[in-house]
């Protein structure tokens, strides 16, 4: 059976309504959707079922254990646990990298992709991919050069006794990729445990990049090599396109996206670097400098048009000095997590 990862909680909730409603429109209303929990606060979530029948909640509470216990293993054992508190991430003890259980999930091939996420086009080109390569991507991390990168390449070359060009083909992102389980799994961890933490292979992973997912699955993919294709490196000049909605220029046509060089139909609108604030002030008829905030509005509101903001108004001097304390209070918070 083929199917759709997510990870999210209730505090994505509009932003999973859109990406599920970006499926049922461009891909279709019967594919299995998994939600990977991102934490407990569910309730949202869960309710969500029983609108949508073909949305399930990830529920091998067994995984999800393992699988945290290995990313928070590998973190611990970074020399970043050892610096100031104050040098915490944003995403510091967050979840990000339990998507990764979807690689013991219940589908024969999948796709994950982040929630922030609008699907634009069929996917059955990535299930094609599948039958040939173990992870396929669409992403241009490989495209990034020092000091750009999340890993040091220098070392990462050095200890796999390779060229540090060798290395930029293979690096990739996290957002969305397609694969199989068994490709890795919270039941064979020992090999990445004993390169990342015993040998402290997880130094590859720069300061500024710790508890970055991303980081981490790179990581992963060096160690045990599993056979990978990138939509962005294909021969078939169709299929390289871009894919982030705050640094790719698209065209609009019927509330698809298309690439503006060529016409070249998308996998994906990513809205990389927006808050989660942002996406909920959108919904309440707040205006936030997002691009590409109407085609969030359309497929956010594409079922329920009764609900959907008639226009969008400017943020008011209070609201925008309300959310630069809880920025203040998020890392405070780390500091003493």
């Amino acid at each position: 059976m083929r199917g759709i990862y997510t990870l999210a909680n209730d505090n994505v909730y509009d932003q999973l309504i859109a990406f599920i409603n970006s499926c049922h429109i461009n891909v279709g209303k019967d594919i299995p959707i998994c939600v990977i929990p991102y934490n407990n606060n569910m309730d949202k979530v869960k309710a969500i079922t029983q609108r949508y029948p073909n949305i399930t909640i990830f529920d091998n509470q067994e995984a999800i254990a393992q699988w945290d216990k290995f990313y928070w293993e590998c973190w611990n054992a970074h020399p970043m646990s050892q610096a100031s508190r104050w040098l915490r991430p944003s995403w510091y003890k967050t979840n990000v990298a339990r998507k990764l259980v979807a690689f013991d999930g219940e589908f024969d091939e999948f796709i994950f992709f982040d929630a922030d996420t609008l699907v634009m086009k069929s996917v059955d080109d990535v299930f094609d991919k599948l039958k040939s390569y173990d992870l396929v991507f669409d992403d241009w991390e490989h495209k990034k050069r020092e000091p750009l990168t999340e890993l040091d390449i220098k070392q990462v070359a050095q200890d796999l006794s390779i060229a540090e060009e060798q290395i930029y083909p293979v690096i990739h992102c996290v957002s969305f990729w397609g694969s199989k389980p068994g490709v890795f799994s919270y039941k064979n961890l020992d090999n990445l445990r004993k390169k990342l933490i015993t040998e402290k292979k997880i130094s590859w992973i720069k300061d500024k990049s710790w508890w970055s997912d991303s980081a981490l699955f790179c990581c992963m993919t060096l160690i045990n090599k599993p056979s990978r294709f990138n939509f962005t490196q294909s021969d078939d000049s169709r299929q390289r396109t871009g894919n982030c909605a705050n640094a790719d220029n698209f065209v609009t046509i019927d509330n698809v996206l298309y690439n503006e060089d060529g016409l070249k139909p998308i996998h994906r609108l990513h809205y990389m670097t927006y808050g989660v604030s942002q996406f909920q002030n959108l919904c309440k008829g707040i205006d936030e400098p997002i691009q590409y905030k109407d085609i969030f509005l359309h497929y956010r509101f594409i079922f329920e048009p009764e609900h959907k903001p008639s226009q969008l108004r400017p943020k008011k001097v209070g609201e925008v000095i309300i959310e630069k304390v809880k920025k203040l209070q998020g890392k405070i918070k780390r500091a003493y997590m």
